[in-house]
């Protein structure tokens, strides 16, 4: 059985987020704490209710916090699997969600009926799930080749899904983006990133305090980028949603 302390200070490290972050975002939900009570938390000097600890898993994205504190949920099939059958299987969960998901490069699957095929381009829709999935998808072999029309994604290079709420109201969960590649961006303009190998689309926000992503729901903080000790990655600048 694991501590509930050792398990926030885990998932919290991994977010990169400091006690004060995680008070703030708590604060943020209508939970009075300060980062003196998550630092009480995470040694075991205070004990966390159930309602404030579901708060916690929520930010810091704790996928079962049953298996965390006991070992194993068996109400959970993921828990039986180790961290690369779970990959497998939250990409065949993917899949489901997403119609295109691993179907064969020479199997191309328009996206709607073009009036001619000169309408039409290819992209490749690659298979991770921005500001969920991974900074490297796009050194991976993990990509449907789809058809779309060259209107709708014109100086598109590849296209990605979103994961979350993050940058609504402009972009939605489980919205598909055309991006073209671009290892730059300016000020203000909206980007797929990687950082620290997680993948995110955010607003590049490049001024004298600093780099920063923005996300544009306001429920979400700047996440800072530190030139020199993070690593990160431009990928491109996202050209429009396909909706």
């Amino acid at each position: 059985m694991k501590e509930i302390g050792a398990i926030i200070t885990s998932y919290r490290k991994m977010a990169h987020m400091s006690q004060i972050e995680l008070a703030d975002r708590l604060q943020k939900d209508g939970i009075d704490v300060s980062s003196k009570s998550v630092s009480a938390w995470e040694t075991g000097r205070n004990e966390i209710s159930a309602r404030v600890f579901l708060h916690v898993c929520r930010i810091l994205q704790i996928p079962d916090c049953l298996e965390e504190y006991f070992g194993s949920n068996p109400n959970n099939p993921l828990a039986m699997l180790n961290d690369e059958g779970k990959q497998k299987a939250l990409a065949y969960i993917d899949m489901l969600i997403h119609p295109v998901s691993y179907v064969k490069e020479t199997n191309v699957i328009p996206l709607s009926a073009p009036a001619d095929s000169s309408s039409m381009i290819r992209l490749r829709l690659y298979d991770a799930r921005v500001s969920a999935g991974h900074g490297d998808f796009l050194d991976s072999d993990y990509y449907t080749t789809i058809e779309v029309p060259s209107k709708d994604a014109k100086g598109a290079d590849f296209a990605v899904t979103i994961s979350g709420d993050s940058m609504e109201p402009l972009f939605h969960d489980h919205e598909m983006v055309f991006v073209h590649r671009q290892e730059t961006l300016d000020d203000g303009e909206i980007g797929i990133f990687s950082l620290n190998d997680n993948a995110y689309i955010k607003k590049l926000k490049n001024g004298s305090d600093g780099t920063f992503l923005i996300s544009l729901n306001q429920r979400y903080d700047p996440i800072p980028v530190h030139p020199g000790r993070d690593a990160f990655r431009i990928f491109g600048k996202v050209c429009r949603a396909f909706r």
